[in-house]
C-alpha cells in the first residue's frame, strides 16, 4: 500500500497572509514590500495549484500588519491578491488590494528620455487606467501601459 506524504506550511499566530499572487510576480511582491529586509519570519509558496490563476504564490508574514498604502502597491503586479489578517491563528479580516490613484517609487517610466531615468529623483505616476493598468508619468506625461511596466 502506498502512503502519501503532504508537506504543510505552519500556520502563523499573528500576521498577514497574502494569497492569489501570480507565481511570476512573487519576487516583485517581496521586493515591493521589502520583505527581503525584515527580521520577521516570512514563508512563501511558489507555483502552487490554483483554479483561478493556474499557478499561484502565497506569502505568510509573521507579526506584521500592512497599512493599505503599503499593500496596495502590489496591485500593479498582483491585482487579484487577497490579504488575510491573522490573530491567534484565526482569520479576523479579509481584504483585497486596490490599485491606488498614484504610484510613487516602485515603477519605472518607459520613456528612455524621461528625467526620472537620468536624475536622482523618484518616479511618480498618476493611474489613468486600472484594468489594464496605464500610468501617466508626472514628469514627461508619457503613458506606461501594463505590457511595458517595469517594477524596481
Amino acid at each position: 500500500m502506498e502512503t502519501k506524504k503532504e508537506l504543510k506550511v505552519n500556520a502563523i499566530r499573528n500576521g498577514t497572509v497574502i494569497d492569489h499572487i501570480p507565481s511570476s510576480s512573487l519576487f516583485s511582491v517581496i521586493n515591493i514590500l521589502g520583505l527581503n529586509k525584515i527580521g520577521q519570519q516570512v514563508t512563501f509558496g511558489f507555483n502552487l495549484e490554483s483554479k483561478k490563476l493556474g499557478k499561484k504564490a502565497i506569502i505568510k508574514v509573521a507579526d506584521i500588519f500592512f497599512k493599505d498604502e503599503e499593500i496596495n502597491k502590489i496591485s500593479l503586479v498582483a491585482p487579484d491578491a487577497k490579504l488575510n489578517i491573522i490573530r491567534d491563528y484565526e482569520v479576523i479580516e479579509k481584504r483585497v488590494v486596490i490599485i491606488p490613484d498614484e504610484i510613487t517609487g516602485i515603477a519605472k517610466c518607459m520613456n528612455p528620455k524621461c528625467i526620472s531615468n537620468h536624475e536622482q529623483m523618484t518616479a511618480h505616476f498618476t493611474v489613468v487606467e486600472k484594468k489594464p493598468v496605464a500610468l501617466k508619468c508626472r514628469y514627461c506625461e508619457k503613458i506606461t501601459d501594463q505590457d511595458h511596466l517595469e517594477i524596481h
